[in-house]
């Protein structure tokens, strides 16, 4: 009787829990949710825990915007002829002011290009009564090595504490150093190297050409 029991019950178990192998995986994976298929040509989406260095990325996604061109009034840009030309017309009015301290510093290095000590470039206009100038047009900027010079004709008319007139013609030039590293502000500006002015007749053209 126990003999006959026990494969009774043996066959019980194999008719309840016996199934397929196959039954049993389709039960498994419909449980379980189905991986997401990105639309074809979607951009692939940047997890929280992905990490971009600065100025890379994936295109349309974490790329930073271009840079916009600088224009002709940027800040960044070179200090061109017109530049060059408002410091000869800030020299002139200085020493039409009588503010010769202001004009020597004017002059490279800090007024040193002008040979002469601050002291003594204003005794050198002490015999003028009237000093004006009239500012041509600059010439082309010449550059290389980083350094950066440009022409400016100049004439001066005006007349001494005796009453002689005095007319004056010749060009001015002017340097300052490109945007290179190590340059300072002062290096980067316009200022004068040199003077070409000499007496002229008084009936010659205002602004020499």
């Amino acid at each position: 009787m126990r003999i006959a029991g026990g494969a009774a019950l043996v066959l019980l178990l194999a008719g309840c829990g016996g199934s397929e192998p196959g039954a049993n995986e389709a039960v498994a994976n419909a449980a379980a949710p189905a991986e997401p298929v990105p639309a074809a040509g979607a951009p692939t989406p940047v997890t929280p825990a992905t990490t971009i260095p600065a100025g890379e990325g994936i295109p349309g996604v974490s790329a930073p915007p271009p840079s916009p061109a600088p224009s002709p009034g940027d800040a960044t840009a070179e200090p061109g002829a017109e530049a060059a030309a408002q410091v000869l017309r800030d020299y002139f009015a200085a020493i039409g002011d009588r503010r010769f301290g202001d004009a020597w510093r004017l002059w490279g290095g800090g007024g040193q290009a002008s040979g002469m000590t601050q002291a003594a470039f204003a005794q050198s206009f002490a015999k003028y009564a009237d000093y004006r100038a009239a500012i041509g047009a600059p010439g082309r900027i010449d550059a290389g090595a980083g350094q950066r010079y440009i022409q400016i004709p100049v004439r001066v008319t005006g007349k001494l504490r005796d009453g002689t007139p005095v007319s004056l013609a010749g060009p001015v030039t002017l340097h300052r150093t490109g945007d290179i590293d190590g340059a300072t502000a002062e290096q980067r500006a316009w200022r004068i190297s040199d003077s070409g002015l000499k007496p002229r007749p008084v009936s010659e053209p205002i602004v020499p050409q």
